[in-house]
């Protein structure tokens, strides 16, 4: 997992130095200011559609809209399974030829990053489809073993305005695959993250923590105890960070000092964030506290690594800062209201009841809520 925040000046740019000895020019201070603003509202996006689409994802009408739940155990074992994960990439790139594993690399997030885009895609794109567009329902439906013993191992329910997002898609999944463009890596590195945030869920804040802390001491460790993790993002050529050129006042569309943010330092904090927000809506208060109160402190807490890695001009493991910023303020908060008993045993609870497959009072107020809070920052 690439999960710290760079700047470019350190040598950990995307893109080589200029050949014949020659020396990057320094960026200028407007430069440097729309990088960091830009990565900044980057972040923020995902995070905050990702959480009100985790919602309705919970409501799960279907096993593909069905979210993926992190329990404690899962959320113990992660970090170790990031550091292993991390450290074979590592390996890997000291051994083999960086090019061929790049290029494989390329083609599994070619055909990931599609999937991705044309689901963050989808909600928009249905409100521009004319009332009589042609749309008929589709399944893709893939089975193991007969009769009693059949298991399903693929059951997706697809419509032809899906295959429309799937083809749009496509097209700048070319486009990043022939150019490697840092506008379509963004694309990708932003479906990702949204798509991380909607349907990964905690299944309750305990398990958040324990999440948190965790790759709070991983990050820490692989950005300043060893040079692993620079390694990696600099020779891992995928949609894992979000990018943004510093030189793009001077050299526009073609810039290429970059600096990056790690989608980890996204979709971690962010589905904290969204568990608060389905914590806040079983509250039924009409309010949503810990939601904005989560926001806020992730954008403080990005905002001091953005200006930390600037003053020191080395590569800050953001989460340094966001985990202490995101569990901190939340339960600051609850302490003063004395709800600190009510957040931690809060427990996401299946959205359909098992025994009659319908939906919940609490889920659908949940849903309402949701809608509320949209159209109110609309």
């Amino acid at each position: 997992m690439d999960s710290a925040l760079r700047d470019p000046h350190n040598g950990s740019t995307q893109t080589p130095s200029p050949a014949h000895g020659t020396t990057r020019p320094p960026s200028t201070p407007q430069g440097i200011a729309l990088a960091y603003g830009s990565l900044l509202l980057m972040a923020l996006l995902p995070i905050f559609f990702g959480a009100l689409r985790s919602v309705r994802c919970a409501r799960g009408k279907s096993s593909s809209d069905m979210p993926e739940t992190i329990t404690s155990r899962d959320a113990a074992r992660f970090p170790i399974i990031a550091s292993c994960t991390l450290l074979g990439l590592y390996l890997f790139f000291k051994i083999f030829s960086q090019e061929y594993i790049n290029l494989l690399l390329s083609m599994y997030f070619f055909v990931l990053g599609i999937l991705a885009l044309s689901h963050t895609i989808s909600p928009f794109m249905n409100k521009f489809f004319p009332a009589n567009f042609p749309n008929r329902q589709y399944q893709l439906l893939f089975t193991q073993g007969s009769g009693e013993n059949k298991e399903e191992i693929i059951n997706y329910e697809f419509d032809t305005k899906d295959l429309v997002c799937l083809g749009l898609s496509s097209v700048v999944g070319v486009w990043y695959l022939l150019r490697k463009h840092w506008i379509a890596n963004n694309l990708f590195g932003l479906a990702f993250s949204l798509n991380g945030v909607e349907l990964l869920h905690l299944n309750n804040v305990s398990t958040g923590c324990i999440l948190l802390g965790g790759l709070f001491i991983y990050d820490i460790f692989w950005v300043f105890g060893t040079n692993v993790m620079v390694t990696v993002a600099k020779s891992f050529e995928a949609p894992i960070k979000l990018v943004f050129p510093q030189d793009l006042l001077e050299k526009g569309l073609e810039a290429d000092n970059f600096a990056m943010l790690g989608l980890g330092d996204i979709v971690i904090p962010g589905i904290f964030i969204a568990l608060l927000l389905r914590f806040d809506i079983s509250l039924k208060k009409n309010t949503h506290t810990y939601f904005y109160t989560s926001f806020a402190a992730y954008i403080f807490g990005l905002g001091l690594t953005i200006f930390i890695m600037h003053i020191f001009k080395h590569a800050q493991p953001a989460l340094l800062y966001l985990v202490p910023a995101c569990i901190g303020f939340p339960v600051l908060v609850a302490l003063v209201k004395g709800e600190v008993a009510e957040m931690f045993s809060y427990e996401e609870s299946n959205p359909k009841d098992p025994a009659t497959g319908t939906e919940s009072k609490e889920e659908t107020t949940e849903v309402s809520a949701s809608k509320r809070l949209e159209k109110k920052e609309k």
